[in-house]
């Protein structure tokens, strides 16, 4: 296996909200997405769900917070806890949780992708 180069898997989409799947580890799927715009709140039940911002800016609105998030850094929303991201301009996420999360959990919304539709880049 070569390395992945995660500038190059960027090139390869344009589309938001849309996660494409770059690696699976230990029934974890590592997945890319540019995301701009405000998605929904959600949560999901039984999994965590990292955030690792490669590029731009991500506001992670919680009931209770929000948490920004740079360039570089990363956040790890706990299981069962609603959420809503939001990125005034277009920002690059590599989100890591396990095989089978639901894109939006529970919450019903025209942007959310089945696993069984996402692609691997």
């Amino acid at each position: 296996m070569n390395g992945i180069n995660l500038k190059e898997k960027f090139s390869l989409f344009n589309d938001h909200w849309s996660p494409k799947i770059i690696a699976e580890s230990n029934g974890q799927l590592i997945k890319l997405a540019k995301i701009e715009g405000e998605f929904i709140w959600h949560n999901h039940a039984d999994e965590d769900e990292v955030f690792f911002i490669v590029k731009g800016e991500l506001l992670l609105k919680f009931r209770d917070k929000n948490v920004h998030l740079k360039e570089g850094e990363l956040y790890v929303v706990p299981k069962g806890i609603d959420h809503c991201p939001i990125a005034e301009k277009e920002c690059w996420v590599m989100l890591i949780e396990p095989k089978g999360t639901k894109h939006t959990g529970e919450t019903n919304f025209e942007k959310a992708v089945e696993e069984k539709n996402q692609e691997w880049i």
